[in-house]
């Protein structure tokens, strides 16, 4: 319809512009017909160019397969063609009108005559210019129309081709040796990499395969007593490792292991958008391709350098090494209930959205220089090994409460921009918080401190909380500075405690606190109320050159003293 008004429009300021040629150009014009003839048909097809270089101008991703129709053409209204005879004729009519009005009433009756012939042929032969200029158009989209059935035959004949070969290689998904499992990964990989349109699909087909149960494989030989034959001379039949079933032969679980393996590869390859050399990769799929491995078994995953959006790691479960490094993540990033058996690597990982860990477990876990931007959930992990999680940036809320530590866990130099939470969680290794900065709330209430727990030149500029938590080892508190209020009421030290230099710039409540050890307040500032009624020091309390100026000391005359 566009094209249909596009012409009317044309021929209506072709009319006008023919109308206000002056008088003297029509001797010109009805000598040079062919010429007048010729611009018109020119100044058509420079319009008919435009539409089309316009039209072709618009970028696609670059594809094998061909691209659908860009739009609907509505068929042609039957009343068009009789509106552009009126317009022809009533546009021929006007223009051998307005000659024959202008003719000169000069010379003889014969010159008269034949002015006014003149003047019907130059009439006649506008309307034919017009009458070739609404052909051409009505051309013009009789070749659209062509090129949009053949550009739809093209695109229906590529998706059938398309699904053919997608059906294809899910079929070799299927099969029970593994070269054909592996023809069939390699060929929708060289499927979505010519096909961006069908790049998700495939990834979620590769990530189904990936969900599939699966028992990794111990490396171990089948021993020889599984393939003896019984006593009848009949071997016995080996169930399949999936399904159980005794009339197909199994599925090899090294085998799957290398078909896994290059799942996992072929994933990773084209989620990496920046080459070793800082060059655009190539094989980039794009940064909205998003990963579901619920209650996967990954092996050695390797996602390093990745752009990640909305990954699920939901109950997956990581066997080895686990290599997020470097990685970012746009949208939520779930890790729930995830399992990591052996190294956790995510050293310079950047989180953008919300971060879910609840319930996961790690045997060993690296999150050195990891940025949170949004909320970061551990509730409830069991990190198993050493945990790293130094110069890390949590610029949300960080939720570690329940969480167990079993072995080492390290937050020197992390900045935590929002509320933290450890309540109730268990560290058995040391903890270490040196140089952290935490600008919200601290809250440790209930936490279990088994070892060592180092909070030396710490700054907690929102109110630390850290009620009811138990240090069996060694605690440091050296040069940490608290900006707002300090709550250990009720806590349990058994080792050292150790304040020295500590800045309490609010109320420092240590009210039923229990030191068993050792307690240091050695050059101390207290600000607001320092609050010990009910502390009990078994290993006796030093104040040297603490400063209470300004304080009011609630608490034993001779510690005060």
């Amino acid at each position: 319809m566009s094209v249909v008004l596009m012409a009317v429009g044309g021929l209506v300021l072709l009319s006008v512009a023919l109308v206000s040629v002056p008088r003297s150009w029509w001797g010109v014009l009805a000598s040079g017909w062919p010429v007048l003839a010729t611009v018109v048909v020119g100044v058509a097809v420079l319009v008919a160019g435009v539409l089309l270089w316009r039209r072709d101008g618009v970028k696609h991703e670059v594809s094998a397969a061909p691209v659908p129709p860009d739009r609907q053409v509505r068929p042609l209204r039957s009343w068009v063609i009789s509106v552009g005879v009126v317009l022809v004729g009533t546009v021929t009519c006007a223009a051998v009108a307005w000659l024959q009005g202008s003719v000169p009433a000069v010379g003889d009756g014969v010159q008269r005559a034949q002015l006014r012939v003149e003047s019907i042929r130059t009439g006649l032969t506008i309307g034919a210019a017009v009458t070739a200029a609404f052909a051409l158009l009505l051309a013009f989209r009789r070749q659209q129309l062509a090129e949009r059935t053949q550009q739809a035959a093209e695109y229906d004949a590529g998706e059938k081709r398309v699904t053919e070969l997608y059906v294809k290689a899910a079929d070799q998904l299927g099969a029970d040796k593994a070269p054909v499992r592996l023809a069939g990964l390699y060929a929708l990989e060289r499927l979505a990499q010519d096909n961006p349109t069908h790049r998700q699909s495939i990834v979620e087909v590769i990530c189904a395969y990936l969900r599939m149960p699966y028992t990794p494989s111990d490396d171990q030989p089948t021993p020889i007593s599984a393939a003896q034959p019984l006593a009848g001379g009949l071997a016995p039949a080996t169930p399949t490792a999936a399904t159980g079933e005794v009339d197909k032969p199994a599925v090899e679980p090294r085998e799957e292991h290398q078909v896994r393996l290059a799942a996992q590869r072929i994933l990773a390859r084209h989620l990496r958008p920046i080459t070793p050399e800082g060059e655009p990769h190539p094989l980039y799929w794009g940064p909205k391709v998003t990963l579901d491995l619920t209650e996967a078994v990954l092996i050695d995953l390797d996602l390093t350098g990745c752009r990640l959006h909305n990954a699920t790691f939901t109950k997956t479960h990581f066997t080895g090494v686990a290599g997020f490094v470097g990685a970012t993540f746009s949208g939520a990033a779930g890790f729930g209930a995830a399992t990591f058996s052996g190294t956790a690597g995510f050293g310079g990982v950047t989180f953008s959205g919300d971060v879910e860990f609840g319930a996961a477990t790690f045997t060993e876990a690296g999150f050195v220089g990891a940025t949170f931007s949004g909320s970061s959930w551990f509730g409830a992990a069991t990190f198993s090994g050493d945990v790293e999680f130094g110069a890390a940036t949590f610029t949300g809320e960080a939720v570690f409460v329940e969480a167990t530590f079993s072995g080492g866990s390290y937050f020197v130099g992390a900045t935590f921009s929002g509320d933290v939470e450890f309540g109730g969680a268990t560290f058995s290794g040391d903890a270490w918080f040196d140089r952290a900065t935490f600008s919200g709330d601290a809250r440790f209430g209930g936490a279990t401190f088994t070892g060592d727990a180092r909070f030396d030149e710490a700054t907690l500029s929102g109110d630390a909380y850290f009620e009811g938590a138990t240090f069996s080892g060694d605690v440091e508190f050296g040069e940490a500075t608290f900006g707002s209020a300090a709550g250990f009421v009720g806590a349990t030290f058994s080792g050292d405690a150790s304040f020295d230099r500590a800045t309490f710039g609010s109320a420092a409540v240590f009210s039923g606190a229990t030191f068993g050890s050792a307690a240091r307040f050695g050059g101390a500032t207290f600000t607001g109320v320092a609050g010990f009624g009910g502390a009990t020091f078994s290993g006796g309390a030093n104040f040297d050159k603490a400063t209470l100026d300004g304080a009011r000391y609630d608490g034993p005359e001779s510690v005060a003293e």
